[in-house]
This record gives C-alpha cells, structure tokens and sequence, in this order.
C-alpha cells in the first residue's frame, strides 16, 4: 500500500491508539521481568527483610496498574478493530491468571496490526492527494439494501464514503426506506435522483448500489424514465437472479409467523422514519420467483448509454461470517452453492463486466463485507481501496 517512506501527517486517533498499544506493550514486558527480579528478591530477602520487599512488590504494583489503565483505556477508546467480541474476552479474562496474559496479547496483536495498516493508508492517501483519483465527472449515488435506511449514526457504507471523498469524490445517499417492493422502491431513488440533478446541475450521477438495491436502481432505469440522468450503475453483491434461501425461508415458516414479523417490523420501520414500510413486498422481490417476474418485466440485459457492471464476492466458511451471516451460509451453499453468506454466485453477474472477489486466505468477503459495516481490516481485501479503485475507474472514463 505504497512504499514511500515520507513523514506521514497521523490523525489524533490513530496517535492515541498507538500511544495505547506503547504504553500494553511496555507494561507485558517489565511485569515480566519485575515478577521475575522479585521472586528472585524472595529468596534473598525473606523472610528476614519481608517489610522492604513487600515494599517493592507494592511499588511495582502500583506502578504496572497506572501502566496498564493508561494503556488499556486508551486502545478500548480508539480502536476499531477489536470490535466488541475482543473487548469482551478482554474483560471476562482480566481476572483470570494466564488467560489474561493471553487475552492482552491478542489486544496488542490486534491493535499494532491496525496501526500499522492505517498509517500505512495514510501515507497512501497523502501521497496522492493532489491527483484527486476519485473525482469524478459525475457525483456518486450510494444505494443501500434492504432493511437498512441511510443514517448519520452509523453509516451503512463504513468507511468507504470517507475514503472516497478524501480522494476527490462528491457523494450522496439514496435516502429510501428499509423495506418495499423494488418497484416502490426505484420510484423513491428516481425521484432522489431527479432532486440531486435539478439541485446541483451536475447533470448525471454514477450509481453505486448493493444487494436489493442493484435491483430497485435497474427498475428506476427501466420504469421510471431516469436512464439520462444516470452515468453508471455499479452492482455490489445484488441477487439479480434471486436468492434460494428466501424462497425457504418463505416456504418453511408458518404464514402465522410471517405476518406477525411483517407486522413487528413495519410498525418499528415507521417508527424510525420509513413512510410506508413494506416488509413482505420486499422480502418477495428478492426470492428466485420474485427477480424472475422482474427480469421479465425489464429485462437483464445492460442500459444504452450506461456504464453497467456488477460485483459479487464469495465467503469462505461459515465460522468467518459475522452474524447472521454465519447462520446463513451453510443453508445458501446447501441450496445455491458458493455465496457471500445471502446471495450465491449465479445471481450476481449482470451488466457489461462481472468482477468475482474470493481472495486468498481462509476468511472470505460477506454480503455485509462488501459495505465495510463491521469496519473490519480483512486480510488481503481492503474494501475502502476496493471503492477506490472503482471510482478511480470510473474517473478514468470520463464519468
């Protein structure tokens, strides 16, 4: 991720995280050999002199704990990557002679890697500042999936719109409901759309959309007259041909069971903003029968004058997948075969140019990956240069 050695601007973050992991470190090996000093002091010194090395076991005491609290605070406050499952174990193993050895070494482990990552990006990101690779011609839609709603809480997309503006890129958010029919769906981000271009004259915009919203952006195009107001539609990980498990999940629970989840979440849905939720309307549209009804209705094949291309990646095992995702896989690989834990391989592929993500390694790349919404550094997949790279395309197109 870029080789230049230059004196890198660190954000406040990352310093303090670093600080932390200093400050972890330090306290690992000077416990370890204060321990061993004072059980070697025992010998010597007891029992004749116990006040002054009692004395000194209180000092070195004290002094780890303050080492240790600073260190400790300050990683638990900073980083992203420990996530909240290393944070637990961290805390359940805290009291646990050994165990808690193991566990601080797993923070420290955890911590320098994601220091050492961020600032190599930052020394990438600096570097090319000035080139602005991901400014584009045309500013770029992001379209969320279903059950999601667009946030300033907590982004469905991560980090990338970050990355991707830091680079150059104007962005905006489709701001449609959670859960409707992919036909109520496209007429929101049409109507979305039509107010990006009248307010800012930019003319057209690049569309970037995943899972269901892959599908609602291709019946906008198709139904809803916007075809000119759009540059490009990239896909991420959308089940163009449908998903298996929903058509199971359908056919296996009690219509008793169905409508009262229905119920549960429209209600909840309208609570946090949605106008008209439609829970089943949505979760039929994305089974095998619903996109083939859609497909019928416009088509598969690429949009005229559109850039159209898709995305789809593969996770490798169930115990990499967060969750739901690790619930999931093992029931779509029984039904569909390799899959990102919701959708499998033979639904992704649409437009002029399919990209197949399955990196080496063990873990994989989820449906949830593909968005960054774990905010999780995935060994040999860096999702925001990932985006990057696409807009940076895009750009190189004169889009």
């Amino acid at each position: 991720m870029g080789s230049s050695k230059a004196k890198v601007r660190i954000p406040a973050r990352l310093r303090i995280c670093r600080f932390g992991v200093t400050m972890l470190r330090i306290f690992w090996w000077t416990t370890l050999i204060a321990t061993i000093a004072l059980i070697v002091a025992a010998f010597v010194m007891l029992p004749h002199d116990w006040p002054a090395w009692l004395g000194a076991t209180a000092a070195v005491v004290a002094i780890e704990s303050v080492v240790f609290w600073i260190g400790i605070i300050a990683v638990y406050l900073t980083s992203v990557q420990l996530g909240l499952k290393i944070r637990v174990i961290g805390v359940v193993c805290g009291w646990i002679p050994i165990a808690n050895l193991i566990a601080l070494r797993l923070i420290i482990r955890t911590v320098r890697e994601e220091v050492r990552f961020e600032t190599d990006k930052e020394r990438l990101d600096q570097s090319r500042a000035g080139d602005r690779v991901c400014a584009t011609r045309y500013p770029i839609l992001l379209v969320h999936g279903v059950f999601f709603r667009d946030t300033n809480i907590l982004n469905y997309w991560g980090r990338v719109p970050a990355e991707l503006e830091r680079n150059g890129a104007t962005i905006y958010y489709g701001n449609h409901q959670s859960a409707a029919s992919v036909a109520d769906s496209a007429k929101e981000l049409a109507e979305r759309i039509r107010q990006i271009v009248e307010q800012t004259g930019c003319g057209k915009v690049n569309v970037i959309a995943h899972s269901k919203g892959g599908l609602d952006m291709r019946w906008a195009i198709a139904r809803e007259g916007i075809g000119d107001c759009v540059a490009s539609l990239t896909t991420i990980n959308t089940p163009h041909r449908g998903c298996g498990f929903a058509d199971y999940l359908l056919g296996s629970i009690p219509k008793g069971v169905q409508h009262r989840v229905e119920a549960s979440y429209n209600a909840a849905a309208s609570r946090l903003g949605d106008s008209n939720p439609d829970f089943m309307a949505a979760v039929h549209d994305l089974t095998q029968a619903g996109c083939e009804r859609i497909n019928r209705i416009i088509g598969l094949d690429s949009f005229p004058g559109i850039v159209c291309q898709s995305v789809g990646s593969r996770l490798l095992h169930a115990t990499t997948g967060k969750f739901p995702l690790n619930f999931t896989y093992p029931l779509v690989k029984w039904f569909d075969g390799p899959n990102d834990g919701l959708v499998s391989r033979p639904s992704f592929p649409w437009g002029d140019r399919f990209v197949w993500l399955e990196p080496s390694g063990d873990r994989g790349i989820s449906h949830a990956d593909m968005i960054d919404l774990n905010r999780e550094n995935i060994a040999g997949f860096d999702v925001r240069e990932f985006y990057v790279g696409l807009v940076a395309d895009l750009k190189r197109r004169g889009l």
